[in-house]
């Protein structure tokens, strides 16, 4: 009977493997938006080119301005889309799998790689996350027209909140490193 107990166990044990099948997805996913993201960038730098010239109105230059700062916060998106991925197929590997080797010794791999549980994971995921929602809040207030000062207002609270949730999230990290040093 103990050996059928351990046979299992071994078994049971061996199916955290079954976690490479994400980390991979998300590798996958993360070159697929890396390319996507470089390739809008030489899209943007080839659509800048007309925004000077013969014929070239002030008008044309504001419409092209904002079109291309909605691109270009599309872009850093995308950047940050594929960092969360890559953050979230290595935090997987080292929670499952085994340690990264290669990053030992390396400057900044604690910084990303620092992932204990999936709580630490999880933390690191929602900076990435609270990040893109900025960029994202950002790019939606880019193209916003006011029409009222009520407009203004609920903007200016939106503002005010997201500066509050990078607060609360800085100040989460301090406390995480005060509860680490004692």
């Amino acid at each position: 009977m103990r050996q059928i107990e351990q046979g299992f166990e071994v078994a049971l044990w061996g199916t955290r493997f079954l976690v490479m099948v994400a980390v991979l997805a998300s590798l996958a996913a993360a070159v697929a938006v890396l390319f996507m993201a470089a390739a809008d960038t030489v899209t943007l730098v080839q659509h800048t080119s007309h925004y000077v010239g013969p014929g070239v109105t002030a008008e044309g230059q504001a419409a092209m301005r904002l079109t291309a700062l909605t691109h270009v916060v599309e872009i850093v998106d995308g950047f940050l889309l594929a960092a969360f991925l890559i953050i979230f197929a290595l935090g997987l590997y080292e929670l499952f799998i085994s340690k990264i080797e290669a990053a030992e010794g390396s400057a900044f791999a604690e910084s990303i790689l620092y992932v204990r549980s999936l709580d630490d994971l999880k933390s690191k995921l929602a900076k990435v996350i609270i990040i893109m929602l900025v960029v994202k809040f950002f790019e939606q207030s880019a193209a916003l027209k006011a029409s009222s000062g009520l407009e203004l207002v609920w903007a200016a609270g939106s503002v005010a909140l997201i500066a509050l949730a990078l607060f609360l999230a800085h100040a989460a990290d301090g406390k995480k490193g005060d509860a680490a040093g004692h």
